[in-house]
């Protein structure tokens, strides 16, 4: 048997048959499917399963008021077996290196708070050494009814070893089909949903789990790279008025799914290691933000994106704010198939930029200093009435910005100031053309990198 703790009674399936070709009824390739409007991802139903109320703490969890103890069955569990990546394994046991290694000693003094049985839960308290997860069996991916929303109240979860919270198996509403993915995707009917309570602070700080093989293989049995981290397709909402706070701190990647991720409001922090926001199916996630106010401290390790999808990036509404690695060619903003802009307000800071698709209906506006824009600087910028469009304190030092916005046209003069001091740009937007509404120095959109230094030819903004 892998030398892999696994969770009590969990047997987590290495291959999930995943029957819709997409979380709803489109069937359009991608390349058909390119417009996405705001009402193309609808916020998770209600759910007509049972309530709880699940109270964490160090010395006692309770369910409805009933302290579970570890030898209890029923809706929710409580055990310390936990899967991580265990010490002193050999090449055979998986890729991680020291530094993803934890003893069983240290993971075992967390303890595992396990969701077994569909239905919504309300959850306060504080786990300084714990992990919440979600298991309703290997079958839940082909079960419509298996779902479960989680309702964050002033919950405190703190996990050194793994991710602090993760859905394992929930209903899946997609499909990893290359040949049917598209940017239009509903993920209301999936599985695992998250709500940030009005009025609430919530905060998950959490690790992550390298890569360890199929005993006799280098198949993949584990591997959750995010703080916050779902092997299904996950809803995240911000409830009816959107004021609650979700706060994310990762040693690796932030807010993670395998397929699907959709944000429909609340407030979200994340400062992390390495990428804020992941979606890992190659060339069929799609990561829609349609409400809410994300603020993404990424890369403080060796590199890492702001929002990174394998897939598409949808923006269609809410308050962006993302910041890559300093010294990477990472992005603030990063899809590998198309990046869509339909709304909202995006500010995006790095050192490289991924093409914008031509297919956005907001304007947009992309930045190439000729001087870097250091941490901790002012950065605004006017429009020719002297009017402040975007005015933010960069986290860290980048040389390419991406804004965009509904106040941005594209025949707009705009000025960047950096400190105060008029800073000089080149622009390749295809969303807009440059100051004064001259054509693009570069009209073939070519990405930059780090290797391809700001274009000579500068507009003094």
């Amino acid at each position: 048997m892998n030398a892999a703790k696994r969770i009590t009674s969990m047997t987590l399936a290495a291959v999930l048959a995943l029957s819709l070709a997409a979380c709803g009824d489109s069937t359009d390739d991608a390349a058909e499917t390119t417009e996405v409007t705001a009402d193309s991802t609808a916020e998770p139903s209600e759910s007509t399963a049972e309530e709880y109320e699940l109270v964490l703490s160090d010395d006692e969890i309770t369910l409805d008021g009933q302290a579970i103890a570890e030898e209890d069955t029923g809706a929710v569990t409580v055990s310390h077996d936990i899967v991580y990546y265990e010490s002193g394994q050999g090449s055979d046991y998986g890729e991680g290196t020291e530094t993803d290694e934890h003893t069983a000693e240290e993971a075992e003094a967390h303890t595992v708070v396990t969701i077994r049985e569909a239905g919504t839960y309300r959850l306060s308290g504080t786990l300084s050494q714990g992990q919440i997860a979600v298991d309703l069996g290997d079958d839940a991916a082909d079960d419509p009814d298996a779902v479960v929303t989680l309702i964050l109240d002033n919950v405190d979860v703190t996990c050194t070893v793994v991710p602090a919270l993760i859905f394992y198996n929930v209903y899946e509403c997609g499909s990893t089909d290359e040949e049917t993915a598209s940017a239009e995707v509903d993920t209301s009917a999936a599985g695992a949903n998250v709500i940030i309570a009005d009025g609430s602070e919530n905060t998950f700080t959490g690790s992550y789990v390298a890569r360890i093989y199929e005993e006799g293989t280098t198949d993949t049995l584990h591997k959750y790279d995010g703080a916050f981290y779902s092997r299904m397709s996950m809803n995240i909402d911000g409830g009816e008025e959107g004021t609650g706070v979700l706060n994310i701190a990762a040693d690796n990647e932030g807010l993670d799914t395998e397929l699907h991720l959709t944000i429909n409001g609340g407030i979200i922090n994340i400062e992390t290691q390495n990428d804020g926001i992941n979606t890992n199916e190659d060339n069929v996630s799609v990561t829609t933000i349609n409400s809410g106010t994300l603020n993404i401290d990424a890369g403080l390790g060796s590199e890492g994106d702001g929002i990174d999808s394998n897939g598409y990036l949808v923006i269609n509404g809410g308050t962006v704010f993302a910041s890559a690695n300093a010294q990477s060619a990472d992005s603030g903003i990063d899809a590998t198939l198309d990046i869509i802009l339909n709304g909202g307000t995006v500010t995006a800071l790095g050192n490289m930029l991924d093409a914008i698709s031509a297919d956005s209906t907001q304007e947009y506006l992309t930045l190439t200093l000729t001087e870097s824009v250091a941490a901790g600087s002012s950065v605004e910028l006017t429009d020719a009435d002297g009017n402040a469009l975007f005015s933010f304190t960069a986290a860290k030092a980048a040389s390419m910005i991406l804004l965009s916005s509904a106040d941005l046209t594209a025949d707009g003069e705009y000025t960047l100031t950096v400190d105060g001091s008029e800073r000089e740009y080149s622009t390749d937007a295809v969303g807009m053309g440059d100051p004064g509404g001259e054509a693009p120095p570069d009209e073939g959109g070519e990405n930059p990198t780090e290797s391809d230094p700001p274009a000579e030819t500068t507009e003094s903004a």
